[in-house]
């Protein structure tokens, strides 16, 4: 149920059979992304429940989730960047419909996050959810 998009990182990971390089892929996938604008990180935006400093900005658009993120740690930016290509797109019915802890255990992140970065992604997929589910 995945998008097509988060289909693409878990094809390059099947190449990536590393845990560093796939720690510098999931790094990089943060790189790209644009900045979240600093007006946007206010309490409203902040997650709670994560270690580091998160920022998740929703919107919908045509029945359709889309959501920008910030983060000031650089393997959690990159655990955004794959979030929104797991979910950018979708309808709100589909983003529900998405198992996110199987697919992202397709990456092997279930089993390589310190315990800390695990429930800071929980916290990161719950407020997708919310969202969709107030749609």
């Amino acid at each position: 149920m995945a998008s097509e998009s988060f289909e693409e990182i878990v094809e390059d990971f099947e190449f990536l059979e590393d845990w560093e390089d796939r720690y510098r892929y999931v790094i990089d996938q943060g790189k790209e992304m644009p900045p979240l604008d600093d007006a946007l990180k206010v309490p409203a935006t902040k997650v709670d429940g994560c270690a580091s400093q998160v920022w998740l900005h929703p919107t919908i658009d045509g029945g359709r989730m889309y959501f920008d993120g910030e983060s000031d740690a650089m393997i959690v930016r990159g655990l955004i960047a794959v979030l929104r290509r797991l979910y950018n797109g979708l309808t709100l019915e589909d983003v529900l419909a998405v198992d996110a802890r199987v697919e992202m255990g397709r990456l092997g992140l279930n089993d390589h996050l310190s315990a800390q970065r695990s429930n800071g992604l929980r916290a990161m997929i719950e407020r997708v959810r919310s969202v969709a589910q107030a749609g």
